[in-house]
């Protein structure tokens, strides 16, 4: 399946209107699915609740420019990829914005065709990093199994409990990435399945059930980890 078949949602921001709607009219042909907006505050409180896999951002926007949004949405420890696009095209300002956390710098005005061949490296090249390790249907670790098909699990006491089918999802991605750090974003936008989040305190509570299940001291976690403002981990 195809980075373009799972319309890969993308954010675009510019205030120059005619601009923003040829942007958001040619990347629907190429089958994204399209959010504008035109200033740099509605960003961040979009950016706060739904998953984005790619932002273009303009960088002279009004009330607060491109390159201050970009740098209060690593501030978030959002990895999502950035591509800048600026009318100013010195290699100081180019510099500039890679160094605040963009992922590439185009100046006005672009190639069409150009820009559509790096959105769609910047996408691929996001999924790639959250590449998940295979697992078996049947995992095991320190005396505990879980059976993501059965949706069940044995505990650390030798019980069986059931699980939700969220729960088994929420587990198998914690364990696809054993040793990693997965952010809330990420776990929202696969387990549950849309763009817009539901609260974090969800998943708090399901990492809650699991300290339950697996830790033998659930208040000195050994396995299920909060990291705290980035997402959970799951250690074996």
């Amino acid at each position: 399946m195809t980075t373009k078949a799972k319309k890969a949602s993308l954010l675009v921001v510019e205030d120059e209107e005619s601009l923003r709607e040829a942007l958001k009219l040619n990347l629907e042909l190429e089958g994204y699915e399209i959010t504008t907006a035109d200033n740099g505050p509605s960003v961040i409180k979009m950016v706060k609740n739904e998953y984005f896999d790619l932002i273009i951002l303009d960088i002279m926007l009004p009330d607060m420019d491109g390159i201050t949004v970009c740098e209060t949405i690593r501030m978030q420890h959002n990895d999502v990829p950035i591509m800048f696009l600026s009318a100013r095209n010195t290699g100081a300002d180019r510099v500039e914005g890679l160094k605040k956390g963009g992922d590439d710098y185009m100046t006005k005005p672009f190639n069409l065709e150009e820009l559509l061949l790096r959105v769609e490296k910047l996408i691929v090249k996001n999924k790639k990093i959250k590449d998940p390790h295979a697992v078996p249907d049947v995992y095991k670790f320190d005396g505990c199994t879980i059976d993501f098909a059965a949706h069940e699990c044995i505990d650390v006491n030798g019980k069986t409990q059931e699980l939700s089918k969220k729960e088994a999802a929420l587990l198998k991605l914690l364990v696809e990435h054993e040793g990693e750090v997965v952010s809330r974003e990420h776990i929202l936008q696969v387990v549950w399945g849309y763009n817009v989040y539901p609260t974090t305190r969800t998943i708090d509570n399901f990492i809650l059930n699991f300290r339950k299940h697996f830790e033998h001291d659930s208040r000195n976690p050994k396995h299920f980890h909060s990291v705290r403002g980035i997402g959970y981990k799951f250690t074996a």
